[in-house]
């Protein structure tokens, strides 16, 4: 006779046969049956985030930097919608997240009871799949399929919303290999791979003379061997290869085909290819608009093979010729045994005319800039934090602004997942609780945040966080008292007014960090940089490190919104005509 347990029993039972180890939470009424279900056993971490939308962050960052689901437990009502961004930004950058919602009791369900509200309604277009659970013996089953669903295909956040009678109710506890998935639940690679178009593409990179490789996130989500596969690939075919913001990592920086990241704050070199390439090979990437500029002049004369997990990604913005359909990993190693199998190989006379046209593009040098010993360049800030980190195990994660692209510019990332930003939704105050989820994935590595002053401070309660957990979390800040991409828009196209963008009140980061018994340090000029990132790095403790940086400092290579993706401003010196920078108002 099977034993009947608590739903709550049934949550938890269910999460250790997930394999998962660490929840990030925030308790409330709706959910105290789980927590005190937490409270009686030792395997599962709780950790305990100051607000919800800190949870959901850390366990994207968790997810980011492990490949594993992150799992976030919170209460209803206001426990729930204040994790809604994040459930956005974790759909938008395919990240794994499994979120546990307490719901009102079902017979209060619709009587605008204390805390309550339609979660799975109001989360509905912001998850892969989403379920309120009315019957404790579904519970368990609910729980193997969202984490299937939430790993399966191309990554997402999945909810999970328990009314608290379920909670206390008893029901029997389906295992996970008991489970049986419907298909249409699931994607199936092997219905979705075209072997006529697979040999298509490849005899098309084969017969190209000016082939680049478009590298996005659905790289790093097929996994770290779907990365290497990726480079060896590009390594047989010869040609160049760029990054998206989310694929940064999957080619290593230091290798010769790389031209680093592309789009609106990327290299020239790599947007200049873009433009002028006979055939592009998109893996995992989605043809962002960060990337494109103008979509009637993107890269008009190439040949375009996308490959993508995502059936919905096909044809949405950017018509392609050939279309691969299925997991990057699965999809790149037929093209590579195709490759092999036929001999192919790339007329090198063609690659060498094309290689000199990239080189000449190259010496444009667009990430230069002028320094100096009186002020801090942003740039030069990470350049030195690189330097001074390159040899360790690193984590970065980011805001989102000005300093988010400067990290993607100047830190050079040799592998995956050790890059974390919030890529599609463009989430500030994401990068902070992301290194706490990283820094509790990885305890004995080195977890920074490059953030703006503006962005910190949008979860910087979580300070308490990382004290209460131990957690050497580094918060290195480029300081320029605005919010600086705002700042810079507001300059670029809209004559100087610079409404409400200055920040009239920071305050002052040191005395914050020593307040929660961290450590707080501060550089005025470039002299004093190097000595506070090295005893930053070298301290066991959580640190601020707040860098005053130049207040006007803008970040180029930029492509205003509204212009082609050729149509670069390499410096504030250099204009855009009078019809782009209009339409770029509106599609900034």
């Amino acid at each position: 006779m099977k034993q009947e347990i608590t739903g709550a029993e049934i949550v938890l039972k269910s999460l250790l046969e997930q394999g998962v180890e660490v929840v990030f939470g925030y308790p409330g009424g709706a959910v105290l049956p789980i927590y005190d279900s937490l409270f009686k056993q030792n395997s599962i971490r709780h950790i305990l985030v100051r607000q919800e939308g800190g949870a959901i962050h850390a366990a994207e960052g968790y997810a980011r930097s492990t490949g594993k689901p992150g799992v976030v437990l919170v209460t209803s009502g206001p426990g729930a919608t204040n994790v809604v961004t994040g459930l956005t930004d974790a759909m938008m950058d395919s990240i794994p997240i499994v979120c546990i919602t307490g719901q009102v009791p079902q017979h209060l369900i619709g009587s605008d009871a204390f805390q309550e509200c339609d979660t799975t309604g109001i989360t509905r277009p912001c998850t892969k799949h989403n379920y309120l659970v009315k019957d404790v013996n579904k519970l368990s089953y609910a729980f193997h399929e969202a984490f299937e669903i939430a790993k399966n295909g191309r990554p997402g956040p999945v909810l999970i919303d328990i009314p608290k009678d379920v909670q206390f109710a008893k029901g029997e506890y389906s295992e996970k290999n008991n489970t049986v998935i419907p298909k249409h639940r699931l994607f199936e690679p092997s219905k979705k791979t075209n072997d006529k178009f697979l040999k298509e593409a490849v005899d098309l990179i084969a017969k190209s003379k000016k082939p680049i490789f478009y590298i996005g996130g659905g790289c790093i989500n097929s996994g770290p061997e779907a990365c290497k596969l990726v480079t060896e690939f590009i390594k047989m075919v010869g040609a160049p290869a760029t990054m998206t913001l989310m694929g940064l990592g999957v080619i290593a920086s230091s290798n010769d085909r790389s031209l680093g990241m592309l789009g609106m704050h990327g290299m020239y070199e790599a947007n200049m290819a873009m433009h002028e390439c006979d055939v592009m090979i998109n893996i995992g990437a989605r043809f962002d608009d960060r990337v494109t500029g103008r979509l009637d002049a993107f890269s008009p004369n190439s040949k375009k093979i996308h490959i993508d997990i995502d059936e919905s990604n096909i044809n949405k913005t950017i018509n392609v010729d050939i279309p691969l359909i299925g997991d990057v990993g699965l999809v790149v190693t037929e093209m590579v045994k195709i490759w092999k199998d036929n001999n192919f190989k790339v007329e090198k006379s063609n690659l060498d005319d094309w290689w000199e046209k990239i080189n000449e593009w190259k010496k444009i040098d667009c990430l230069k800039y002028k320094n100096n010993s009186k002020t801090i360049k942003p740039q030069y800030a990470i350049q030195r934090l690189y330097e001074l980190t390159k040899d360790r195990k690193t984590f970065i994660t980011t805001e989102v602004g000005q300093h988010q692209m400067w990290a993607a510019q100047y830190y050079k990332f040799e592998e995956p997942n050790r890059w974390l930003t919030s890529g599609g939704l463009g989430t500030m105050g994401y990068g902070f609780p992301a290194a706490i989820g990283a820094q509790v994935a990885h305890p004995d590595s080195l977890v920074i945040d490059i953030a703006g002053d503006a962005s910190i401070l949008m979860n910087l309660q979580e300070m308490s966080t990382a004290i209460q957990y131990r957690l050497p979390v580094k918060i290195f800040i480029l300081n320029n008292q605005y919010m600086g991409m705002v700042r810079q828009w507001q300059e670029l196209l809209h004559g100087g007014r610079y409404s409400e963008s200055y920040t009239d009140s920071l305050p002052d980061f040191v005395k914050l960090a020593e307040s929660y018994q961290a450590i707080g340090l501060r550089a005025k000029n470039a002299q004093e940089l190097d000595d506070i990132i090295r005893t930053m790095i070298s301290s066991d403790k959580t640190v601020i490190a707040d860098i005053w940086v130049d207040n006007d400092e803008n970040c180029f290579p930029m492509i205003q919104s509204g212009s082609a993706h050729n149509e670069m401003l390499l410096n504030k010196d250099q204009t855009q005509d009078k019809k782009s920078a209009e339409k770029g108002k509106v599609l900034v």
